[in-house]
Formats: structure tokens, C-alpha cells, sequence
């Protein structure tokens, strides 16, 4: 049988590399460039305050529901293909959402937006997997795409807020619209030809994407509806329970299909179920953690969009520095310690932030503390969790180990920004009824909603306190992420 072409290896490779970096680079970006404008869009369009945070929402339950049927579609109907279609559909709705007039436009372009995103990233790293060979060349390729990722992070809360502050909130998604055409542009020449369907007789598990994602949706929906209509009102319980039934349905499918979109055997094995669920509670934490505090920054202490962007920026130096120094210890003494030590480190920085967010405060003694404290935390748990959830599995499933971790986060964020903003949105409401003072009000809403946080954090460190089993080992068995 020939071997099939997908197995050629480009003589560009390294400028193939380039250019699906800066594709990855726009992804990335999105999750976190977005954070800082929110404000801004806020008060132009217009936003209920329990429907901001679908603007985030909208992105990464599109993004994470639809992971992995994106990593099928690129196998199946062909990686460059897809590729290019995937990059001009996530440029197109990035302009849709710059000319956004209303909030229920944005919510809708994001969502899109994040569908995209879905099919771009595992495409673009299933493309860099074919054409470096494995080894060293490879090791280098996937450096750079991690490093890629890390480096989108920090000029993500930077740019938003230089974007923001000098020009508008749109330009956030506008700056997209020329590099995708860019990165479209040399798509077309660059990539070769070769890189094209693996010929397997594989089939799309619709089905299971659009039950998971609709779930999901419906769930955040109706969470984040309570605080408006009452958490007893029918239309949450309705929302709700559609949600959680649909949800029941994709287990049933994923169970029964022939080619399901996630083998739900490979959660029999301890690790990659523990690292999942300890990720899933980490993720519900961080999301609405961020929301709060950017809202803080900026409609409390009056920051502008820039200042909250540098202001943040210091949490990428700590989470790196962090996780390279627990790459080391991971050899040494396992990944155990570190992912239970994580979320307890975590917690008790979220706990110092929601002590010390007070109206008149300053940087240097209400917000740093608390953020430097978390992001030691996150870079403790960074690495030590990817290992326990992706290491020590059959190489036939170390992909889909991937995509379930970066789904777990997504999924988790998103389920915990509307659990955390229901309650911010609650006692916020409460207070303001009792008389007081709207900024008043505000930091009693982020308090109580960053204190269900410090609970979720030690829940997190119980669930890999009770199931990971520890293990010493070598940085290279980290499985490469899809996004």
C-alpha cells in the first residue's frame, strides 16, 4: 500500500510555521484582548449588566463545544482547506463584531466567531504536527506554538487596552481583519497541496457537537437569567432544564455513535479524569475572576483601558516564570503536589482580593497582592495539570486527550462566569435596593462572587488531592494542545 502523501514534509517549513503561528496568535488573542474593553462596549451599546458577560461567554462555549469536531473536520475534509476557510470565516465575523450596533449583535458575531476559531486551531496545529518530523525538529515547531500561545495571553490585555483607550473597543476585533487576510493570502501559495485528507473513512459527529454546545448554552442561559427573572421563575428552570437534558442526550450519543466526538472510555483512566475535572473547577474560578476584576479596575478605581491592560500584565511574568520553574520539579517530585498545592494558593489569593477591593484604592495595596498571589497559584497548576490529564495514555488517544482538556477549560470558564456573575448580579441588586451607594453595591456583588470562587479553588484542590495519582515525569510527555 503507498504511504500516503500527508506524510511529506514541506522545504518552507519553518515559513509555514510562521504563518500558522500568526494564525494561532489571532485565537488566543481573542480570549483575552476582549477583557479590557469590556467597559467601554458596555456603555456604548448599551449592555444589561447580566448580558456582558456573554461577549466572553458567546466565544468560548462555541470555541470549546466545538473543539473537537473542528480536529475531525480538518481530517476529513482536508487540513489546508479547512484551514483557509476557517481563518477567512473567523476574519469575517472579527468585522462583524467591530460594526457591532447592539448587544445582541455582538453576542451573536462572538459566538461565530468562536465556531471558527474551533475549526482554525486544531487544523492549524494538525498541519504543523504533519510537516515537522518527529523529534527535535518537531520539539522545536511545537516550542514556538506554545511560546506563541503564552506571548497572545500578554499582548492580549496590552493591546486591548492601547486599542481601546487611543482608538475604540473595535478595533479589538478590526485589527483581525488584515491579518487574516494576510495569513489567507499566503495560505493560498504556501501551503502545500499534499496537506489534505487522511483518507480515513471517518464520519462528523454532528450531532453530538450541536447537543453539547446548545446544552451548554442553555445552561449558562439560564443561570445567567436568575438574578433578572428569579431563581425559582419558570423560564430559568425551563432554560436550565433543557440544558442539563441535552447534555444527558450527548452522553447518551457519545455512548451509543459508531465514531463519537469524545470516547467517553478514555475518563476510565484516573488521571485524565481527575485532571479534567480539577481543570473544569480551576477554569469556573479564573474566568469570572478576571471579568470582576476588570470591571473593578475600570468602574471603581477608574482606570482607563490602557492602565487596566499594563495593570494586568504583570500576572503573565509570575504564571511564566512559575510554570517553568514547576517543569523542573515535575521530574523530581510529580505532578501531585503541584496541582493540589495550585488551587489552594489560588483560593487564598482570590480570598486577599475580595478583602481588600475597597472604593478609593490604588493598585500597589487592592489589586495586586491578590492578583500576584492567584497567578502563582495558576502557574503551579498550569503544567502539573496538563501532565496528569494528557500523560500516561495509549498514543491513539493523546489527541483527543488534548482537546479535552482545552474543552474542560473553555466549558468550565464559561459555566463559571455565569454561575459567579448570577451571584455578583444578585447581591449587587440587593444592595442597591438597600440604599446603597452604587459603587458600594459593586464591590459587595465581586466580593461575594470571587468568595463562591475561593470555594471552587478548594474544591479543585480536594478532586486532585482524592483522585490523581502522583507521577514523576519527563516535560516532554506533555501532550501539544490545540489552542
Amino acid at each position: 500500500m503507498p504511504r500516503p502523501k500527508l506524510e511529506k514534509h514541506s522545504e518552507n517549513k519553518w515559513f509555514i510555521l510562521a504563518l500558522l503561528a500568526m494564525a494561532q496568535f489571532m485565537v488566543v488573542l481573542d480570549v483575552t484582548v476582549v477583557n479590557v474593553a469590556l467597559p467601554s462596549m458596555a456603555r456604548e451599546l448599551h449592555f444589561a449588566p447580566n448580558n456582558l458577560q456573554w461577549v466572553i461567554t458567546a466565544y468560548t462555549l462555541t470555541f470549546g463545544g466545538f473543539l473537537l469536531l473542528g480536529g475531525r473536520a480538518a481530517d476529513l475534509f482536508g487540513r489546508r482547506k479547512i484551514f483557509i476557510w476557517a481563518v477567512s470565516a473567523f476574519s469575517l465575523m472579527s468585522l462583524m463584531t467591530g460594526l457591532a450596533q447592539s448587544d445582541t449583535w455582538v453576542i451573536i458575531a462572538r459566538a461565530l466567531q468562536g465556531l471558527a476559531a474551533a475549526i482554525m486551531s486544531p487544523a492549524a496545529l494538525s498541519i504543523v504536527i504533519s510537516e515537522f518530523k518527529e523529534g527535535k525538529e518537531r520539539n522545536a515547531a511545537l516550542g514556538v506554538w506554545a511560546a506563541v500561545a503564552a506571548g497572545g495571553s500578554a499582548v492580549g490585555v496590552l493591546l486591548g487596552g492601547v486599542l481601546t483607550q487611543y482608538l475604540s473597543w473595535r478595533w479589538n476585533f478590526f485589527i483581525n481583519v488584515p491579518v487574516g487576510i494576510l495569513v489567507v493570502s499566503f495560505a493560498m501559495f504556501m501551503l502545500p497541496k499534499h496537506i489534505g485528507e487522511e483518507k480515513k473513512k471517518m464520519k462528523l459527529d454532528l450531532f453530538g457537537a450541536v447537543t453539547a454546545t446548545a446544552g451548554l448554552m442553555s445552561l449558562v442561559y439560564g443561570l445567567s437569567n436568575a438574578p433578572n427573572d428569579g431563581w425559582a421563575s419558570p423560564s430559568v428552570l425551563s432554560f436550565i432544564g433543557a440544558g442539563l437534558l441535552l447534555l444527558v442526550i450527548f452522553v447518551v450519543n457519545e455512548s451509543r455513535v459508531r465514531q463519537p466526538l469524545m470516547t467517553l472510555g478514555i475518563f476510565r483512566i484516573r488521571n485524565v479524569a481527575g485532571g479534567n475535572l480539577t481543570f473544569l473547577a480551576i477554569a469556573c474560578t479564573l474566568f469570572a475572576m478576571f471579568f470582576f476584576l476588570t470591571l473593578y479596575v475600570q468602574t471603581v478605581l477608574g482606570y482607563g483601558p490602557a492602565k487596566s491592560g499594563l495593570a494586568f500584565l504583570p500576572a503573565t511574568f509570575v504564571i511564566a516564570i512559575t510554570s517553568a520553574a514547576v517543569s523542573r520539579l515535575v521530574g523530581k517530585i510529580g505532578y501531585k503536589p503541584f496541582m493540589v498545592a495550585g488551587p489552594i494558593v489560588l483560593s487564598l489569593g482570590l480570598f486577599i482580593m475580595a478583602h481588600t477591593m475597597k472604593v478609593g484604592g490604588n493598585y500597589w495595596h487592592n489589586v495586586f497582592p491578590g492578583l500576584a498571589i492567584v497567578s502563582f497559584g495558576m502557574g503551579l497548576s498550569f503544567i502539573s495539570g496538563t501532565l496528569a490529564a494528557t500523560s500516561g495514555i495509549p498514543k491513539h488517544f493523546s489527541g483527543l486527550a488534548s482537546g479535552v482538556l482545552n474543552t474542560s477549560q473553555q466549558v468550565g470558564g464559561s459555566i463559571g462566569l455565569a454561575i459567579l456573575s448570577a451571584v455578583y448580579a444578585s447581591t449587587f441588586k440587593n444592595y442597591v435596593k438597600s440604599g446603597h451607594a452604587m459603587a458600594i453595591s459593586q464591590i459587595h456583588g465581586y466580593q461575594t462572587g470571587i468568595h463562591v470562587g475561593v470555594g471552587l479553588a478548594l474544591g479543585a484542590a480536594v478532586i486532585a488531592f482524592l483522585v490523581i495519582r502522583n507521577k514523576k515525569v519527563n516535560m516532554s510527555e506533555i501532550t501539544p494542545q490545540a489552542a
